[in-house]
């Protein structure tokens, strides 16, 4: 297994200049979800010149892509993620992710046959709110697989992420507008029942649970100051650390947005564009592996007691098969994910460090995965049994 695992790493660093270029390149030219056009190409183009066999379009998806290599029993699946955020670009560093799937690729493509092992890097659109993965899971691009694993940048190293439930909703009222001076009384304002319903949302956070959350954006508020606004609409996030758990935040959220609207006598509609992205359930014994390999190249995972935990619909395919989402530090602080200070941070050599250090410790736990009896063994037996 060691002369498997050098293969891999020696792999990695020989296409290092070119896995930092992809990085940057993507990082230069930051796209939103479902639009990831040029990032998906350019990876593409690395793996089908790496001699995986790509496929574009998967899951009637334009920006999403599968590279395959290998012929072992054991299939394992590194996704990238390559979305950007609006306005602050890869603040959440999805350029280092798609680098390190890709290393990660490369890496298992040259030793996958030798290690019982079948990969899949699976080009995951629009993790910033679009589901991707969701669509990719329901559309059967996961099918078949025995694990799933990626890493995310932080300003630390992780192994098992804090990952909750959320759902993303959009909220329009609709009133009746009039002249804000002259007649008042004849308009329904539906900023003021987004105001009424925030103000709710304010009173509810007393009686939720310390990990529960609830946030959002007024999209459009009005069109003039002397018009009564007759159409305001917001998006808002509502979080829980389970999906259990999601829907009693979700009711009581709901109440106060049909507050909004019975306050003012504007008219309600509250929807969302995809499912709820759920809880992280971490393979343990595949978390362990990778926090082993990630030391092994250096990494240090300090002990943490902080509890501030994202989304993801990575959530969502731990679910479905055994996962795993750790984090990859690239010395950030105090810059923290979704701040533009941490899109500058998510292009610089420690950030170049993180997409070879990561590409080869998830090369390296497939390959673990693979080779270790007990380990194989459970993972073909399929996802009924745990860690």
């Amino acid at each position: 297994m060691a002369d498997i695992k050098e293969a891999a790493r020696e792999r990695v660093e020989q296409a290092r200049d070119e896995l930092v270029a992809l990085s940057r390149r993507i990082h230069a030219n930051p796209e939103l979800g479902f639009e990831e056009e040029q990032a998906c190409a350019w990876l593409c183009e690395l793996l089908d010149g790496a001699g995986l066999e790509v496929e574009r379009g998967v899951g009637d998806l334009p920006t999403a892509f599968a590279a395959r290599a290998g012929s072992g029993p054991l299939h394992v699946v590194v996704c990238a993620e390559y979305d950007a955020l609006p306005a602050v670009g890869h603040a959440c560093g999805h350029n280092v992710i798609a680098a390190m799937a890709a290393g990660a690729g490369l890496a298992l493509a040259r030793v996958a046959d030798d290690a019982g092992l079948r990969v899949t890097v699976l080009g995951t659109p629009a993790e910033e709110g679009g589901g991707g993965k969701i669509l990719l899971l329901e559309r059967g691009a996961f099918e078949g697989a025995h694990a799933a694993m990626m890493v995310h940048p932080s300003p630390y190293e992780h192994p098992e992420m804090p990952i909750i439930a959320v759902n993303h909703l959009q909220v329009a009222y609709t009133g009746k507008e009039a002249h804000a001076s002259a007649y008042p009384f004849l308009g329904i304002n539906a900023a003021d029942a987004l105001v009424v319903a925030q103000t709710a949302i304010g009173l509810l956070r007393q009686h939720l649970r310390p990990g529960d959350r609830v946030h959002g954006i007024v999209t459009k508020g009005g069109d003039a100051a002397n018009i009564i606004p007759a159409h305001t609409t917001a998006n808002w996030m509502v979080r829980a650390e389970t999906l259990e758990q999601l829907e009693d935040v979700q009711a009581k959220v709901t109440r106060c947005f049909e507050a909004g609207a019975l306050a003012t006598g504007a008219t309600l509609e509250l929807g969302q564009d995809h499912a709820p992205y759920s809880e992280m359930r971490h393979d343990h014994e595949l978390s362990a592996l990778y926090q082993r390999n990630a030391e092994a190249l250096g990494r240090s995972f300090a002990d943490r007691t902080e509890r501030g935990a994202g989304s993801t619909d990575m959530g969502n395919v731990s679910l479905a098969l055994p996962s795993i989402h750790p984090t990859i530090g690239i010395d950030a602080l105090p810059a923290v994910n979704h701040q533009p200070e941490f899109t500058a941070k998510c292009a610089t050599p420690a950030a170049d460090r993180a997409v070879v250090d990561g590409a080869v410790a998830m090369a390296w736990t497939a390959i673990d995965a693979a080779t270790d009896q007990t380990v194989r063994e459970r993972l073909l037996a399929g996802p009924g049994r745990p860690a």
